[in-house]
């Protein structure tokens, strides 16, 4: 027998919605009767459940409008350069690296112009499906130069890259050049994500470069865009 308060009884089951993914962020939750009725109990048990839930930042109120699972969404500053891996750990978020393809490729004439490499020059094409807390995030397709990186390994990339260029190779990181495009992903890139339909989602193209001027990477990045925004903080 549940000894448990019930309000705290019907926060755990609306929590688990919620985490469940039944109740999605952003979405509005049936109203303090509807609840009372579903849950056979009394809107002053609906609304302590809800406060509850409230006070864990699971749902907010919005008045004269109702009361919603409050959104998640990981902020990305685009203003500061910081590898994915990095700026999770920050947010105190488990990262994890799902290598999708991991390949010698001649990349496409705009590609290498990018890179500043040579026509036919190789680089190492890596596909990679970048998990947070066990959620899949990011799509991230990266083209690296092979005379850069002979040493770059499948293990590498299993993990951080940008820790492994600046402690490994002991090159500083000066600066990303970065283009944010809103895209309908294609059937591939929607059941790698685990997106429920076709949905906007946010693509980047993405080159980086050394202290010395070098190009050490073109990168296409596919972010959920119910999962992550991008801060963007603007002073005049």
């Amino acid at each position: 027998m549940n000894s448990s308060p019930l309000y705290k009884q019907i926060a755990k089951r609306l929590k688990k919605e919620i985490l469940e993914g039944n109740l999605a962020s952003g979405d509005a939750i049936p109203s303090e009767n509807k609840l009372a009725e579903t849950y056979n109990v009394s809107r002053v048990t609906i609304r302590q459940a809800i406060d509850l839930l409230v006070s864990q930042e699971l749902l907010e109120k919005v008045q004269g409008s109702g009361t919603y699972v409050k959104e998640r969404k990981i902020e990305h500053d685009i203003f500061r350069l910081q590898g994915f891996t990095e700026e999770m750990a920050t947010l105190k978020k488990i990262t994890e690296n799902k290598i999708i393809k991991y390949e010698m490729k001649i990349p496409s004439d705009s590609i290498q112009k990018i890179l500043q490499i040579d026509e036919e020059e190789p680089t190492f094409f890596v596909s990679r499906l970048r998990y947070v807390d066990g959620v899949p995030l990011v799509l991230e397709n990266t083209y690296l130069p092979v005379k850069l990186f002979p040493d770059l390994s499948y293990e590498i990339m299993q993990g951080s890259k940008y820790k492994f260029i600046e402690e490994n190779k002991n090159w500083k990181i000066k600066q990303s050049f970065q283009e944010i495009i809103p895209i309908i992903p294609d059937e591939a890139v929607t059941n790698l994500l685990n997106l429920k339909e076709a949905i906007p989602i946010l693509k980047v193209k993405l080159w980086s470069t050394l202290q010395t001027g070098e190009v050490f990477e073109y990168s296409e990045l596919f972010f959920k865009s119910d999962e992550y925004k991008f801060k963007i903080v603007a002073n005049r």
